[in-house]
């Protein structure tokens, strides 16, 4: 009888050793690459081991259990084995469940077309943004993107076309900030970024690296079988940041719309300064400052 219960307790622990390998390996599959997923890969090799040492001790003493002291090997060796099994299997259903909530998190705040922040985050961030930077006295800067003659495109091209190239603009842009940066749709094709911590000089510079970078891009999408559109396109800007009399987040987005219709205005592709906080003049070679109804054009073409 006692050699049958420790033969059962041994082929058990071999098999919750086998199932432990399973979750494991589907965990490794979860995980990128780097240090957590290369623990992960010494518990195989551990669990190989742990396996490796059920086979030897069946060998050498598979008919040598008589009495109950014989047992406390095979307990051990079960238990241990059971608790390999159970901590792997929690632990992968505990990262597909965190994966899924991270899916579901980002869905709610992302546009599902560009992969951009949605309108509903970026009035809680900007808000949060505004509310941080007032407190400690830092500077904040948006701009205001939108794609010039975007309707043309639509209206030519269909609205698929469209839709890649404000696929591609989010990510020619997101690719062109910082990890601070927010970049959200604020509606149609116009997106709207924050820059936190920056002076309107510094988002005046990277608002006119991104035109620039975005006039020279070729935009491909398909059109038909096996046919190929390239076409390039221009945006405009308007840039505002707090001070000056902007003080919340609707007098900083109303700047930057200001400056971005003013951009319009002037004939497109070009970068407008909508209000430069007082006290920066030195930062933009000596212009004035401007307000909502009066912007600064900074470049263009």
């Amino acid at each position: 009888m006692i050699f049958l219960v420790a033969q059962t307790l041994v082929f058990a622990g071999v098999l919750f050793l086998v199932g432990a390998l399973i979750p494991v390996q589907r965990l490794i599959g979860q995980l990128p690459p780097g240090p957590i997923r290369r623990h992960w890969g010494f518990m195989t090799v551990l669990i190989v081991v742990c396996l490796v040492g059920f086979v030897a001790y069946a060998a050498a003493f598979w008919d040598r259990h008589s009495t109950l002291l014989d047992l406390i090997v095979p307990d051990v060796f079960f238990l241990g084995a059971s608790f390999v099994w159970m901590a792997a299997s929690l632990s992968l259903q505990t990262t597909m469940d965190v994966m899924r909530m991270s899916l579901l998190e980002r869905e709610v705040v992302t546009d599902p077309l560009t992969g951009a922040y949605n309108r509903r985050y970026l009035e809680r961030r900007l808000n949060e943004e505004v509310l941080i930077e007032r407190r400690y006295g830092r500077p904040l800067s948006v701009l205001m993107l939108d794609i010039d003659n975007f309707k043309m495109i639509n209206d030519t091209y269909g609205h698929q076309a469209g839709d890649r190239v404000l696929t591609a603009l989010s990510g020619i842009v997101a690719e062109a900030l910082r990890e601070t940066d927010v970049l959200a749709r604020y509606g149609g094709e116009e997106f709207l970024v924050i820059a936190p911590q920056t002076l309107i000089a510094g988002a005046t510079e990277l608002a006119e690296r991104l035109r620039r970078d975005i006039e020279v891009h070729p935009f491909t999408f398909s059109e038909g079988t096996n046919r190929l559109r390239q076409i390039n396109i221009t945006i405009s800007i308007g840039v505002a940041g707090l001070g000056n009399g902007i003080d919340s987040t609707e007098k900083l987005v109303r700047a930057a719309d200001a400056g971005l219709y003013r951009a319009k205005q002037e004939g497109r592709n070009r970068v407008v300064c909508a209000a430069v906080p007082a006290g920066n003049d030195k930062e933009t070679d000596g212009r004035t400052a401007g307000d909502d109804n009066n912007p600064i054009p900074i470049s263009g073409t």
